[in-house]
């Protein structure tokens, strides 16, 4: 059995995920982006049918949040570990894992710093929609990971930026996207492991003269992403505006997944 200490940490990368600790508003954001997207595949069934399970016993989740990707994996698990920077994640990852493992344990600290946790000693370790803000720690991932085993990272296309840059300047949040995205992933990835293979998710989120409510909600949940650019009032304001004009609003969402190996 493994034990735990907490490690607190505050940085910028923290103060922009705060809004993930808002299960509600998540939730609630999770069926937009579901209910307008092309791709009617659940990206996290896309990247559960990736692995093969039979080999994927001790599992560690960074940047896990509540346990989104928990909620679809499958039970018969011996050890989930997730790592997550908001104490208010604890509790609500807690109870998908243990549903899943036998033993679940959470860890709060900032990404990347040393984890404390034994050197090769996971089959899997998942890191989605979140190796942006620590792609520091891909070190780290390649010492946790057993040989033999998988890393698997779901990430953005920078190109997600396109169709809101034609209005506002998102330089800041381009450089956290450019962190890790799915353009540069590989090559950064290369540098600690020897394969590196990738799942494409192609997507698009549509919104129509109905949807202004569900288009006001969708950018006001990225607000801590956009602020330090623009004032998210203002981008909402203006994004409700070009949908009440043009009838349709379109915006990129492509995806991509990393299934790594040493």
């Amino acid at each position: 059995m493994l034990e735990m200490t907490t490690t607190a940490g505050h940085t910028h990368e923290t103060r922009v995920i705060r809004s993930y600790s808002n299960h509600r508003l998540h939730a609630e954001v999770g069926a937009i982006i579901r209910e307008h997207s092309e791709n009617k595949n659940d990206i996290r069934t896309v990247v559960r049918d990736a692995i093969a399970w039979d080999r994927a016993k001790s599992i560690a989740d960074l940047g896990c949040g509540y346990g989104w990707f928990e909620e679809v994996m499958p039970a018969g698990r011996d050890l989930i570990v997730g790592v997550d920077c908001l104490a208010e994640n604890e509790e609500p990852f807690l109870a998908a894992a243990r549903a899943r493992a036998a033993e679940a344990l959470f860890r709060m600290m900032t990404l990347p710093a040393p984890t404390g946790l034994p050197t090769a000693h996971f089959d899997l370790i998942v890191s989605l929609y979140s190796l942006y803000f620590f792609p520091g720690a891909i070190p780290e991932i390649a010492r946790l990971l057993k040989p033999g085993g998988v890393f698997v990272c779901l990430t953005h296309s920078a190109s997600m930026l396109e169709e809101g840059e034609h209005y506002f300047d998102f330089r800041n949040l381009r450089k956290v996207i450019e962190r890790f995205s799915a353009e540069n992933g590989e090559a950064l990835l290369r540098q600690h492991f020897a394969k590196v293979n990738y799942i494409d998710y192609p997507n698009a989120i549509v919104f129509h003269p109905d949807d202004e409510k569900s288009l006001a909600t969708y950018i006001d949940f990225k607000r801590e992403f956009i602020e330090k650019d623009v004032d998210p009032a203002i981008v909402r304001e203006k994004m409700v505006a070009e949908l009440k004009r043009k009838g349709q609003l379109r915006f990129n969402k492509n995806d991509r997944i990393f299934v790594v190996g040493k």
